[in-house]
This record gives C-alpha cells, structure tokens and sequence, in this order.
C-alpha cells in the first residue's frame, strides 16, 4: 500500500484523534502568545535602537492621540541633570503604547536620543535582570522613574493619565508627585495627583 493509499487509514482510529489532539495543542499555544511577543524579550539595560531592532513593528507606530509638542519641548529642558529609567517589557503592549508616544513626541523635535533617559528591560514575572531590579519596588510594566540627585521625584506606572511627555515634564517640574497612573486598579494605591 503506498502512502497516498494509507492517508484515509492514518485519519481513521486513534491516529484520528492524536492529530486532533495535536491540532488543539497547537491552536491553544498560538492564541496563549502575549500581545507584542512578535520580536525578541530583552533583558537588562538596553538603548532605544536595541528595542527598535528587537521590536520592529514598534518602529513609526501611529499613536491615536499626537503628543503635546509643547510639553515636550519644555521636558526637553527640564530633564537636564535629572534621571528618567524607563523599566519595559518588549512583550508588554503598555510599554509599545507609552514609549511610542514618547519617541513621536521626541523625533517630532529632532531629540531622539537622550542621555537622560535610561532604558531597562525586564522579563515576565518582573524579577530580572534582579540586580537591576533590587529596591526599585517595580510592580508593573512600564514604569518611568525620575530621580534627580539621587532622590525619586514620582513614577508614572503602566499607563500615563494625560500622556508620557505631560506627566514626566510635571514631575520633573514638581507639579505632581508620587505615583501617577491611569491603571484603574492601581488608582487608589497611593496614586500622585496634580494641583
């Protein structure tokens, strides 16, 4: 019997139901892949062109709402002497969605790289690189951190309330504090508001 007489007698019986069994398996692995998990996971500090060659699809995303070119140029000059660590996940929409915004609104001003701006990716689960991670008390992804002389000026955490460049530009400038979020279940932990 050839192979092209076997195939109804292979899809017949047990060998029926291992390859719907596979078939299922398949499917199951396919729908349980995380949003955004098309590039690589990178882990440890990383430079905005690493996440960009990592991440393709990132590159010249459109954003639903344009930044605030104005805030930008005024966080531009605000950001000077300060820290920002940006705590991301490559397989994180949150993180596709805020940085996005974020590079629009600096490339919209000629200022895509900036020493300032310090990039850390983590895994899933948030525990590595855990050097990195010791003491930053990292709950989800991203976090943008500002610091200036060492001292943490607030974090905006998983999703910006009124865009990246106006909440980071007020807590360089002072105007909010604490933790800033749009994440209605972190809302009340503690969140920062604005005068």
């Amino acid at each position: 019997m050839t192979a092209k007489n076997r195939f109804p007698e292979v899809l017949s019986g047990r060998t029926c139901s291992s390859v719907a069994i596979f078939a299922v398996f398949i499917l199951l692995f396919l729908s349980n892949r995380a949003p955004g998990s098309e590039g690589s996971i990178l882990v440890g500090v990383v430079s905005r062109a690493e996440v960009e060659q990592a991440m393709p699809d990132w590159v010249g995303e459109v954003m639903r709402v344009e930044p605030d070119l104005e805030a930008t140029e005024r966080l531009a000059q605000e950001i000077v002497g300060a820290e920002v660590r940006v705590y991301l996940g490559t397989w994180c929409d949150d993180t596709r969605r805020e940085l996005g915004r974020l590079w629009w609104a600096l490339d919209s001003l000629g200022l895509s790289e900036m020493p300032e701006l310090v990039y850390l990716a983590v895994a899933r689960g948030l525990s590595e690189p855990a050097d990195e991670l010791a003491g930053v008390d990292l709950i989800r992804v991203p976090t943008f951190v500002v610091r200036r002389d060492g001292k943490e000026l607030g974090r905006i955490v998983e999703e910006s309330p009124n865009g990246i460049e106006i909440d980071l530009l007020a807590l360089l400038t002072g105007e909010s504090t604490g933790m800033l979020t749009a994440s209605p279940d972190l809302l009340g932990e503690e969140a920062g508001s604005r005068p």
